[in-house]
C-alpha cells in the first residue's frame, strides 16, 4: 500500500471509479426502526443504549459503502455529544472503516497554533504508541480550520508528512452564510477564502509533500464557488485535492461539484452525507425496497455514482 496520502486517494479513487465520498452523520431518531426498536438499543437517553445503536447504524453502512466508494468521511461532532462513550465508539468505527480498506477522513475542523495544533494533530494522525492504546488507530486525514494562518497548518502538516497522513483545510464553507465573511475582500480585491488558499497552497507543494500522483496531501474543502470560480481554483491550485461537501442534502448538484475535479476524475472527492445515510426516508427508495433500509443506502450510492459520472462528462 502506497504510504502517501494523496497517492492512496488517487489509486482509490480510480480504482472504484467515482470521486463519491460519503459522510457519516449519525443521529439517532433518524435511524432506522429495525435498529432503534431493537430491545438492547430503544433509548435515546440511555447514552449506552444510544452509542450501540449508532455504532450498529454505522458499521453495516460502512460496509455496505465499502465496495462502492473510495472513503468515508466521520463526523466527529455526532459522536462526541455522548463524550466519553462517544470517542470510544468513533476510534471503534475508524478501526470497522480501515479493516475495510476505505480512506478515512475524521472531519474534526480542529484549529490552533502551537503546542495546542500538535496536541489537536497527534490525537487525531498519530496512531498511538502508548500502553493500552495499541489496538487504537486514526484516521487517514483530517479537516482543520485555517484562520490561524501557517502556524495553525503546519503541525498538522508534519505530522501528515511522518504518519502518512493527509490534511484539508476548510478554504471555503457550503453554507450561504459563509460567504459574508469568507468572501470579504481586501482594498486590493482578494477575497478572504482566497488568501487562505494561497497560504495552503503554499505550504502543500513543499516537493516533500508531493507524492507519485502529484498531488499533495495538504488538501482543502471547498465549496460554494460558481463554475468559473470553480475552474479557476482547480486550474491554479493543481496539486491539491478539494474535499468538497454540501453534495444532495445541502442542496448541491452533480454538476456543482464535479466542476472541481479534473477530467480524469481526481482532485476532488464529493462528499454526500444525509442523501445517502437516510435514504430509506425517501419515497422513491421505500416504495422500491420498503423496509430495507441497507439497499435503500446501497441503491442511493449507485445513483449518487450516475450522476457524478453524467455530470463528468461534462468536463471531457
Amino acid at each position: 500500500m502506497a504510504n502517501h496520502f494523496a497517492d492512496r486517494l488517487s489509486q482509490a479513487v480510480k480504482s472504484k471509479r467515482t470521486p463519491l465520498t460519503v459522510g457519516l452523520d449519525p443521529v439517532y431518531n433518524r435511524l432506522p426502526e429495525a435498529i432503534k426498536g431493537h430491545r438492547a438499543m430503544n433509548d435515546e437517553n440511555d447514552a449506552a443504549a444510544a452509542v450501540d445503536a449508532i455504532f450498529s447504524f454505522c458499521t453495516q453502512v460502512t460496509r455496505i459503502i465499502a465496495p462502492l466508494v473510495p472513503a468515508v468521511k466521520i463526523n466527529i461532532a455526532f459522536f462526541e455529544k455522548y463524550l466519553g462513550e462517544g470517542i470510544e465508539t468513533y476510534y471503534s468505527l475508524i478501526s470497522e472503516a480501515e479493516e475495510l480498506g476505505l480512506e478515512i477522513i475524521a472531519d474534526v475542523k480542529r484549529g490552533d497554533i502551537g503546542h495546542t495544533a500538535e496536541m489537536y494533530a497527534e490525537a487525531h494522525l498519530k496512531n498511538p504508541e502508548l500502553v493500552g492504546l495499541e489496538d487504537t488507530i486514526t484516521a487517514d486525514a483530517v479537516t482543520i480550520n485555517g484562520f490561524a494562518g501557517a502556524e495553525g497548518i503546519e503541525p498538522f502538516a508534519k505530522i501528515a508528512d511522518a504518519e502518512g497522513k493527509g490534511v484539508f483545510v476548510w478554504t471555503r464553507s457550503s453554507n450561504p452564510g459563509g460567504a459574508a465573511i469568507q468572501d470579504f475582500t481586501n482594498a486590493e480585491g482578494k477575497k478572504l477564502y482566497e488568501q487562505i488558499a494561497d497560504i495552503v497552497n503554499e505550504i502543500a507543494i513543499n516537493q516533500n509533500r508531493i507524492g507519485s500522483s502529484g498531488y499533495s496531501n495538504i488538501g482543502m474543502v471547498v465549496a460554494g464557488l460558481s463554475k468559473e470560480q470553480a475552474a479557476a481554483f482547480r486550474k491554479k491550485y493543481d496539486k491539491i485535492w478539494f474535499l468538497v461537501p454540501g453534495c444532495g442534502a445541502q442542496g448541491a448538484t452533480a454538476e456543482d461539484c464535479i466542476k472541481y475535479c479534473k477530467t480524469d476524475g481526481t482532485g476532488a472527492l464529493i462528499s454526500a452525507s444525509r442523501s445517502i445515510i437516510y435514504a430509506y426516508e425517501k419515497p422513491k427508495y421505500k416504495e422500491q425496497f420498503g423496509e430495507d433500509w441497507k439497499k435503500c443506502i446501497a441503491q442511493a450510492v449507485a445513483d449518487t455514482k450516475v450522476e457524478l459520472s453524467k455530470a463528468m462528462e461534462t468536463l471531457i
